[in-house]
């Protein structure tokens, strides 16, 4: 297969990727958060060739995105008030909303589980690709199962180039992790992805909003799951990462007396000079949103090293921070030493 790579700025390629879309195809779309891999979210069918595409476990469900709220109460079984406060604080944005689900959403979409997870992207070229279209589109971040996220549309190439349809690049992605994902389908609000939107943000709006333990720890195996990113190592870069928990001084020091051919720093902009590996910056450390932007075209680029280990500065874990520690301990498949 041969793919199409469009430009999200021209119309005429917007209307291509709509018309891939309601054919069944699979298209690459840029959203503020990541690139997504959309197909259409009520055909089955479709849904079932991401997986494929991707070598994405059958397991673990996927976001629909939608470009009107007047969308959602076609998608879920009810729109509860606490969802329309959300809605109106974050939509369109980088938040999902997990809710019991329509009978019109697919099986391959929700991983069989009796609940749905939507959200309204603020990237224009995504709106304008799910308007054209005239569907929900069903949309897990476009990258081989496991990898690090797509932030650029060049990411996406790199690695599902010959599977799906067309990439439609709409340049590099303001958020650059994933949305958080709250759930409302229990007795109480939930944060089971943290992302852009905090968790104390979605306390503003929500009041108590309990932190789920699969945020900052591995769960069992054969456990049932209801968001993507919370059961399989994920983000993984093809080196080892293992996370370095501590204070700057303690954590240069620590690299500095374990360096040997193939380790890498993934560090942050007060570091680099005093590492004496091979340096990629996340950012000024106490800029939890230029770590989250960077973190994975960082990932890819200890890759791009040749590095076979990465000493990872362990980031804070309030606000967008949490985020990225999400992300980066699913990377190090879990594998932390305290400093």
């Amino acid at each position: 297969m041969e793919t199409a790579l469009l430009n999200g700025t021209k119309k005429e390629d917007i209307a291509k990727a709509a018309v891939l879309l309601k054919a069944g195809g699979l298209v690459a779309i840029p959203t503020e958060t990541v690139y997504g891999l959309a197909a259409n979210a009520l055909d089955g069918s479709a849904v079932k060739r991401i997986f494929e595409a991707k070598g994405r476990p059958q397991d673990n469900p996927l976001i629909v995105h939608i470009a009107s709220l007047d969308t959602l109460p076609k998608l879920v079984a009810s729109v509860p008030d606490e969802a329309l406060a959300l809605a109106d604080q974050f939509w369109p944005g980088p938040l999902t909303i997990i809710l019991p689900k329509a009978s019109c959403i697919p099986d391959e979409v929700s991983a069989g589980l009796e609940t749905v997870a939507v959200r309204f992207p603020s990237h224009p070229v995504a709106r304008a690709i799910i308007e054209a279209s005239g569907l929900p589109l069903a949309a897990p971040s476009a990258n081989t199962s496991g990898r690090p996220s797509p932030t650029k549309a060049e990411h996406v190439l790199h690695d599902l180039r010959g599977k799906i349809e067309a990439v439609v690049d709409g340049g590099d992605c303001g958020v650059g992790l994933e949305s958080t994902v709250v759930s409302l389908a229990g007795n109480r609000p939930r944060l089971l992805r943290p992302g852009g939107v905090t968790h104390e943000q979605l306390e503003e709006v929500l009041g108590a909003v309990e932190i789920d333990p699969a945020v900052t720890h591995a769960v069992q195996k054969n456990a049932v799951v209801s968001s993507p990113g919370m059961k399989y190592k994920h983000y993984s870069p093809k080196a080892r990462v293992v996370i370095l928990k501590g204070g700057g001084e303690d954590y240069i020091r620590y690299v500095n007396a374990h360096k040997r051919e193939g380790a890498a720093a993934l560090c942050f902009d007060e570091d680099v000079a005093a590492v004496q590996v091979p340096a990629v910056s996340l950012g000024p450390e106490k800029d939890g949103e230029e770590q989250a932007r960077r973190l994975f075209d960082a990932l890819r680029t200890i890759d791009q090293l040749g590095a076979v280990l990465a000493y990872a500065r362990c980031p804070e874990q309030t606000g967008v921070g949490l985020a990225v520690y999400n992300r980066l301990i699913r990377a190090a498949a879990f594998e932390v030493i305290e400093l």
